[in-house]
C-alpha cells in the first residue's frame, strides 16, 4: 500500500484518495461502520477521551494512535 502524501492522495496512484486524519482522531467513515464485536450494536465516539463506547455490552474500547482497538479483552468496563 502506498504511503499518503500531504495532499491525501496515494503517491503511486494520484486518483486514489487516502484518508488523512489528524493524529489522535478517527476517520468518520470508519466510525460509521464500526459496531461492538460482542453485541454488534452501534458505538458512541467519545472524542475527548479517545474511546468508543458500547452501551449494550457496557464496554469501552480504546483508540490508540487513531486506531480503534476492537478486542473485548482490551476493553474496560463502562462505569456509570
Amino acid at each position: 500500500m502506498a504511503e499518503p502524501t500531504e495532499t491525501g492522495t496515494s503517491a503511486s496512484d494520484p486518483k486514489t484518495t487516502v484518508p488523512v486524519t489528524r493524529p489522535g482522531t478517527v476517520d468518520p467513515r470508519l466510525l460509521d461502520i464500526l459496531v461492538c464485536p460482542v453485541t454488534k450494536a452501534p458505538l458512541e465516539y467519545d472524542a475527548a477521551a479517545g474511546e468508543l463506547i458500547s452501551r449494550a455490552a457496557k464496554l469501552v474500547y480504546p483508540i490508540r494512535e487513531g486506531i480503534p482497538i476492537m478486542l473485548p479483552e482490551e476493553a474496560r468496563p463502562l462505569g456509570d
